[in-house]
């Protein structure tokens, strides 16, 4: 089934046509910048150029930088805070005159990963951790997700929130060596294994293509991969998911 995946983000926009039998894009990707500011009526009209960029007529996935429940978004990270307590399926939906369903952009990397990546047949718990400007995490149990986790958020046995210490935005501005830093994410891996107790670890995020660099550093018992998906597994996990919505309704 051919779904258009779309990721939303703080700067910019990007959708393509996704195989969700596959994984694959059918379509090359196709990018807007984010408007400024990100309200909900210019994030919707900019949704509604991306559906017609590609002629699209079908279902629409969307991942998305807050937490979502229902539809709803109960959070926002780097869009208007106009946002929270708006009910982003239904305006988008309206919008672009598509069904739509969005989830958190974290959760939709995490159902890619776990469908297509590194999670295919893995029972248990895995955890994803996406590096970038924060951490963002992604909870799987026996395959299915608990959505909306924040772990990213969690104080560390140091009293520092864990993005704040061993984010890659952290590692840039503190011009931090890998090995350094390394040691630091080590620390919320350490934190996350003794809460979790986790199967399997999977970094994300485009620090995971420098995964050998810090490799040596990390120290928990769980296997600890890099993502077999980088840019593309935002829109994938995201036309999954609409799929995934569409055949519980019928």
């Amino acid at each position: 089934m051919l779904i258009l995946g779309v990721d939303i983000g703080g700067s910019g926009i990007k959708g393509a046509i996704v195989d969700t039998i596959n994984g694959s894009l059918v379509t090359e990707r196709y990018r807007i910048e984010t408007p400024q500011p990100a309200t909900p009526e210019a994030v919707a009209l900019v949704l509604a150029e991306m559906v017609n960029h590609f002629n699209w007529t079908g279902l629409v996935g969307c991942g998305f930088p807050a937490a979502i429940q229902h539809g709803v978004s109960r959070t926002a990270s780097n869009i208007s805070p106009l946002f929270i307590g708006t009910n982003i399926d239904q305006l988008f939906s309206q919008a672009t005159h598509c069904p739509c369903f969005c989830l958190n952009d974290a959760d939709a990397a995490g159902l890619a990963e776990m469908n297509f990546g590194e999670g295919v047949g893995q029972t248990g718990v895995v955890l994803l951790i996406t590096i970038g400007t924060g951490l963002g995490t992604v909870l799987f149990t026996e395959g299915s997700l608990l959505p909306n986790t924040e772990l990213g958020h969690l104080y560390l046995k140091n009293g520092k929130k864990a993005e704040h210490y061993a984010s890659d935005l952290v590692r840039q501005t503190k011009e931090l060596g890998w090995k350094h830093w390394g040691k630091r994410f080590n620390k919320y891996l350490t934190q996350m294994e003794a809460l979790f107790w986790p199967d399997l670890i999977v970094i994300g995020g485009g620090t995971s293509k420098h995964f050998d660099r810090f490799k040596v550093q990390i120290t928990v018992d769980a296997p600890v991969r890099p993502a077999a998906f980088l840019n593309q597994a935002g829109i994938v996990g995201a036309a999954l998911y609409a799929k995934l919505n569409a055949d519980r309704m019928g």
